[in-house]
């Protein structure tokens, strides 16, 4: 006689959906991008939302999603943009000596003196951060 199969679900929490976590990462980009540039409080508002999703990522509170198996072809192609940008950021902050070779951080400053332009970095890094943490 056949056993009957298992069949199991998982159920992800409600508070791990993205109608909720989409608006929770909006509103802390949003108070994030009131802070300014390299000021103490942005450097304490970076350090306790990254520090909150690294416990989060380090623990089993998030269901994980599977991880590749292997990476495609075409994924050379967009390391390879990415290896030259950290190279070229790296030899100008190295070289610089003022403002003679600034770095890319430098040439954004102008653009993050936008609160909203500041809040819209900040969704992206956390989105990214998060999305780190769901593997």
């Amino acid at each position: 006689m056949e056993q009957p199969h298992e069949i199991t679900v998982d159920v992800s929490r409600a508070w791990d959906r993205p109608v909720v976590t989409v608006p929770v990462l909006a509103c802390l980009s949003l108070v994030g991008g009131q802070f300014p540039s390299f000021s103490a409080q942005a450097n304490i508002w970076t350090l306790g939302t990254g520090g909150a999703l690294i416990w989060l990522g380090l623990g089993n509170r998030v269901q994980r999603r599977p991880a590749p198996r292997r990476l495609g072809r075409g994924a050379v192609w967009w390391l390879l943009p990415a290896a030259l940008f950290g190279v070229l950021e790296g030899a100008t902050f190295v070289m610089a000596v003022g403002d003679e070779f600034p770095t890319f951080s430098r040439l954004a400053d102008p653009l993050l003196e936008d609160d909203l332009v500041r809040s819209a970095a900040w969704f992206a890094w956390l989105a990214a951060f998060w999305g780190l943490v769901r593997r």
